[in-house]
């Protein structure tokens, strides 16, 4: 077994620093908890993500990594156990080793400080001693015991709203001086691009014609925009035998079921230049290179045999030869809010505050939804302009939703402990807020499909106020364009990826979507996600590049500003605000203020 673990290890470009303690201690993992050699290399590959190690393994972190193995066998215990009261906290390390949490944002001068930002209790919503869901009220819950509500975690750049915390004489201010200095937020300026899928629509119809188009004009849109950038030779066919250099354009494909290995790769070109027909890349030569099934790479190299196209030049990006503005106008929009609009449109600041959060919004030992009754009020004191918030929202994964025990529809208890308290938020905050729902395939109350049609919740008082769009989706905030994305991508990114002389492998991750101008480029897809591809084609392409991109992720929490490739001037901030919820415990959000552009805005990473 020590073999095949250490075969594992270098399929997956992993170095063993020494080797013997290393497959000593990984045989006794494989051994204690009943893992094979692979699924132990796929718990490292994630474990080393989430804490930004490179593809070094070092005895060092051995240790670390068993307890993480024992703690993810305990929770599967617990899990299957089903018992009551019996959930455990599912904190992630990175809480409480700060020698990690200062990697998440390397250009962060305080990222390694956590700052108290304020305390104060919420209590849930209640009636009497009863909680609403009929329930008897605990006064006290794991939640509720925390010390600190609101810790600085991470920052990027500065945070103008730390600042406030203290006064003149270093005193903490009290609420009231807080509410005294904080000015009435402006109202943003909205609209939505693109409407698809649209609510009500016919999903689970996809054909095998619908996911061979998808496909297909995928690689299609890829190779005109090389061609027209003027910067590679004209594409051939791969598949035919050539001495000279070729260059074409093709979709990295599995030879077999099961996760993408460097050997073999397939490359699948387009019916227009080969048929469709498949062949085998061969990637010794390059020094460089992250690829992952469904990835839609430019190829530079030659095919001696006509069986075998040995690449010496990858290119994994769309050149930026056209300007996003251009593409942006054509896409379908909606302004939410026509008659404030001005004249001219270059009236509008390029500045926004928005607060995001992505759920689970309750803590697993209760349905009080105390997290977002805390975000909430946090909200309410810094008065963001827009808060974004992602699913799930009535997570499928609840333990109380899985045993069925609930007196309520799921529907019901979305708009008395959801929008019940939004409605609250922006009656208390007034016309100038706005809030974003956006929702997630583990929302038990709405349709099962990716992508999502956006909710529909029919509130006539405040519909201008509270706006639900597509799961993914892209708005624009005064002229600040958003992109959404609730699916867990990142994560499932990390699993197929299959890379070689990667540093930052956090950043590349993230950067694949961008590059690939897909909220969703993997192909086949996650077994847990329900794609529809006769939904997919216009609800997955990025009609431009956001200048925030928010995809939440059970991965480390970050936010950083990412380069386009291919150009040194395109930037936007990628956001994965972690879980408001995890287990019985806290987790994080964002708190976000833009600025122009990437490089002159703030953020910061909250632990709640």
């Amino acid at each position: 077994m020590e073999d095949q673990i250490r075969a594992e290890f270098r399929k997956n470009n992993f170095v063993l620093v020494e080797e013997e303690e290393i497959l000593q201690k990984c045989l006794t993992f494989c051994i204690n908890y009943n893992l094979s050699p692979s699924d132990l290399v796929s718990s490292w590959d994630l474990y080393s993500i989430n804490r930004q190690l490179e593809l070094t393994v070092s005895d060092a972190h051995m240790d670390a990594f068993g307890q993480q193995l024992q703690s993810e066998q305990k929770q599967a215990i617990v899990e299957k156990e089903q018992g009551p009261h019996s959930y455990t906290d599912v904190t992630m390390e990175i809480d409480d080793e700060h020698e990690d949490s200062k990697e998440v944002v390397p250009t962060s001068p305080v990222a390694q400080n956590v700052v108290n930002l304020e305390s104060f209790d919420v209590t849930p919503i209640t009636n009497g001693k009863m909680h609403s869901l009929g329930k008897p009220l605990e006064l006290v819950t794991p939640f509720g015991q925390r010390k600190d509500k609101f810790v600085v975690h991470s920052t990027l750049n500065n945070l103008p709203t730390v600042h406030e915390i203290k006064n003149e004489h270093g005193e903490e201010n009290s609420d009231d001086d807080v509410i005294k200095r904080v000015q009435p937020i402006k109202r943003c300026s909205l609209e939505i691009h693109g409407s698809q899928p649209a609510p009500g629509c016919r999903y689970m119809y996809d054909r095998i014609e619908d996911k061979f188009n998808h496909l297909e004009d995928r690689i299609m849109k890829y190779s005109e925009a090389l061609v027209a950038s003027q910067l590679y030779d004209e594409l051939v066919d791969p598949s035919v035998a050539s001495q000279k250099t070729i260059f074409t354009v093709g979709m990295i494909c599995c030879e077999e079921e099961g996760r993408l290995k460097e050997k073999p790769i397939m490359l699948q070109s387009s019916v227009e230049h080969s048929g469709g027909q498949r062949v085998r890349l061969e990637m010794q030569k390059l020094e460089q290179f992250s690829i992952f099934p469904g990835q839609v790479v430019g190829v530079e190299g030659h095919n001696p045999s006509g069986h075998c196209l040995i690449a010496t030049k990858i290119v994994d990006y769309v050149p930026l030869s056209v300007p996003d503005d251009d593409t942006f106008r054509q896409t379908n929009r909606q302004a939410m809010d026509q008659d404030n609009q001005p004249a001219d449109s270059s009236d509008i600041s390029s500045d926004l505050s928005l607060i995001v959060a992505s759920g689970p919004f309750t803590t697993t030992d209760n349905l009080f939804f105390e997290p977002l009754s805390d975000l909430l009020a946090y909200a309410q004191r810094k008065q963001p302009q827009l808060l974004v918030l992602l699913g799930p929202f009535i997570d499928s994964e609840h333990p109380e939703i899985k045993k069925g025990a609930l007196s309520k529809t799921y529907d019901e208890l979305f708009h008395l402990e959801v929008l019940k308290r939004l409605q609250d938020y922006v009656e208390y905050m007034g016309s100038a807020a706005r809030v974003i729902l956006v929702p997630s395939v583990r929302d038990a109350h709405h349709d099962h499909a990716f992508p999502q049609p956006a909710f529909d919740i029919n509130l006539a008082d405040i519909n201008d106020q509270i706006t639900c769009i597509t799961n993914p989706g892209i708005i624009s905030a005064n002229k600040v364009k958003v992109g959404c994305c609730s699916v867990d991508v990142l994560k499932q990114l990390s699993t197929d990826v299959v890379s070689r002389g990667i540093k930052n492998r956090m950043n590349t991750l993230t950067n694949h979507l961008l590059s690939q101008r897909s909220f969703y480029p993997l192909y086949p897809p996650a077994e847990d996600t329900p794609v529809d591809f006769s939904l997919a084609p216009e609800a997955f392409q990025m009609s431009v590049i956001p200048d925030v991109l928010i995809v939440p992720s059970d991965l480390t929490q970050f936010v950083k500003v990412l380069s386009l490739e291919g150009s040194s001037e395109a930037k936007c901030i990628c956001v994965n605000p972690g879980r408001l919820a995890r287990g019985e415990g806290g987790g994080h959000f964002v708190e976000l203020n833009f600025h122009g552009s990437p490089d002159s805005s703030s953020a910061s990473v909250i632990r709640i």
